[in-house]
């Protein structure tokens, strides 16, 4: 599967509001924000891409399924389970 993104690009800072009570708590248990946030923001981009490929090929998977219930799945036949 192709990456979401290019992981070999260069890193940029980038300033962010945080709650402060959490970056206390954080900071006190020496989390690393910056691998913590880029986690987070790869899992957001992974289920954003996601749907958005899922609402590009909703008629496509429509058709597909009304397919497979009129005629049954490709090899079939040969199933043995």
């Amino acid at each position: 599967m192709a990456d979401l993104y290019n992981t070999t690009a260069p890193k940029k800072a980038a300033n962010l509001s945080v709650n402060s009570d959490l970056l206390k708590k954080t900071r006190a248990l020496n989390i690393n924000l910056s691998a913590t946030l880029e986690r987070a923001l790869k899992e957001e981009l992974a289920k954003r891409e996601s749907s958005q490929w899922i609402e590009e090929n909703r008629a496509a998977i429509k058709s597909y399924n009304e397919f497979v219930e009129q005629h049954g799945c490709f090899g079939d036949e040969f199933r043995e389970f």
